[in-house]
């Protein structure tokens, strides 16, 4: 079958599309529309992905309309309600009106988005978001019939107003950020904070009925109480925010170890882009595997794998719109050695919230000047760091890998910088990076790191985003040409 896989109508729109078991494309609204976690879907979107899939026989969405109606009313979010009619409605001006639409829960989205694309026969899953439709927590046990269907039961479930990625919004917002948005920045914060137990042990009192269970005093969706307690410094707030999450995070893996049979992980959920989070994870399982789009816009890949009921075949992230043309790597590697940032458009666009080599914004890691710089082309924060990408051989060479974590293709975990003093521009004020690691997979990114570390002797880049703080990535070379124009930097394709 050719399955539509659609996430819509709330944040971060997009679509994924599957011919059997095979992911066609999968691309993200904001891309196409630049307004960043557009919750729209956007036609050029639609276009490119029916230019791979041709037609579609199903569509999939990513959650049940009316049961997250009726917890929208119940939240009082009259305003933002998505009415379940709206939805055809959509479809229907996408010329997608006649085809059938199977729903999904939530929750079970984000589980096979992880599951079916794992390389796992049996796992325990789980997710954590800030809310699906009631549910912000499940466990589930996962894995195959004798006919290859995927089979999921559920073992522990939160539901709303108890959940650690409200609360984890709820401090974003106290921190002066946008919450649903800059819940990372609030993660890259944390280290230059202090973690003060008696502040850990004021807020946790004040918030926190049950750690164990995550049950909450307060409705954390409508901000923090007035009662709670806010450290002075908002670096230090950042930080025990993060300790509070981690530690009850803990706490839920300690429970599917409890419940699950399985040693594999799958993680899942909005909170599953704490990386600082998921460096822990091997503490509790062996083998560890979170889709590098673990959000909702993920989860349009996660309902089409339920309507399809079987494994997926995952190669990588790469399966946006394309721009043609053979990877540039003498041209990258010519304008690093003469300005050492360039910035790179080239073939397809990653799927997920992290560029991975396709829409980049590359550096010399090595450069005391360089984080400044790229900030400041950037437009970000000065205390903002910067992923290193790495030859994946020779990570552990260079950095301290978190337990289980053999690699990190997907730029999913902190990990302590051995020599910090020779890579300024990778490190953050505690010395950790957030590491991307580039397999021996043939593709432009890796010859591009082969090449770099024969020239230069450095087997790594600084890798970012290619975009401005605000702005969606770039998606098309005409972005690729504004985004030159404007901020003076080179972008190669």
């Amino acid at each position: 079958m050719n399955i539509l896989g659609i996430s819509a109508g709330f944040h971060d729109a997009a679509v994924t599309a599957i011919i059997d078991n095979e992911i066609v494309f999968a691309g993200h609204s904001e891309r196409y529309s630049k307004n960043k976690h557009d919750k729209n879907l956007h036609p050029d979107l639609i276009k490119d992905a029916l230019g791979y899939i041709g037609h579609v026989d199903q569509i999939a969405y990513y959650e049940r309309p009316w049961s997250k109606f009726t917890r929208q009313l119940y939240a009082g979010q009259y305003h933002d309600a998505f009415h379940p009619y709206k939805l055809n409605k959509e479809l229907s001006k996408l010329g997608l009106g006649k085809i059938p639409i199977k729903t999904f829960p939530h929750h079970l989205s984000h589980a096979a988005a992880g599951f079916q694309t794992s390389p796992f026969k049996e796992a325990t899953v789980v997710v954590i978001d800030a809310i699906g439709e009631w549910e912000t927590i499940t466990i589930w046990s996962a894995g195959y019939d004798s006919k290859g269907r995927a089979k999921y039961k559920k073992l522990w479930s939160q539901k709303y107003p108890h959940s650690i990625g409200l609360m984890y919004s709820a401090f974003t917002k106290e921190a002066g950020l946008k919450p649903l948005d800059e819940e990372y920045i609030l993660m890259g914060m944390a280290a230059w904070g202090n973690k003060d137990p008696v502040n850990q042990i004021r807020i946790q009192q004040t918030l926190i009925e049950n750690a164990s269970d995550v049950l909450f005093k307060h409705n954390l969706h409508i901000g923090l109480p007035d009662e709670v307690f806010r450290p002075e410094n908002v670096m230090d707030m950042a930080a025990t925010v993060q300790e509070i999450t981690e530690d009850i995070t803990a706490n839920i893996m300690l429970k599917a170890m409890d419940k699950g049979t399985s040693k594999n992980i799958v993680y899942m959920g909005g909170v599953a882009l704490n990386c600082k989070v998921n460096s822990i994870i091997g503490e509790y399982f062996d083998d560890i595997w979170i889709m590098p789009n673990p959000g909702d816009a993920g989860s349009s890949l996660g309902a089409a794998a339920l309507a399809y009921g079987h494994r997926l075949n995952w190669r990588n992230a790469y399966l946006g719109h394309n721009i043609e043309g053979a990877y540039p790597t003498v041209e990258i590697i010519s304008e690093l050695l003469e300005n050492k940032i360039v910035g790179v458009a080239s073939g397809r666009a990653e799927f997920g919230p992290r560029a991975l080599g396709n829409r980049s914004l590359l550096a010399d890691p090595r450069g005391s000047e360089i984080k400044d710089l790229v900030n400041e082309i950037k437009r970000r924060q000065k205390f903002r760091p910067f992923a290193p990408a790495i030859l994946s051989e020779l990570a552990h060479e260079y950095f301290d890998m978190p337990r289980s974590w053999n690699s990190s293709n997907y730029m999913q975990v902190v990990a302590r910088c051995k020599n910090p003093e020779q890579f300024p521009a990778i490190c953050h004020v505690d010395q950790t990076s957030r590491v991307q690691t580039v397999p021996n997979d043939g593709s432009g990114f890796r010859q591009l790191l082969e090449r770099w570390y024969v020239w230069t002797g450095c087997p790594m880049l600084l890798n970012t985003s290619l975009n401005i703080r605000g702005e969606p990535m770039v998606n098309d070379r005409a972005d690729a040409d504004r985004f030159e124009r404007e901020y003076g930097v080179r972008v190669v394709s």
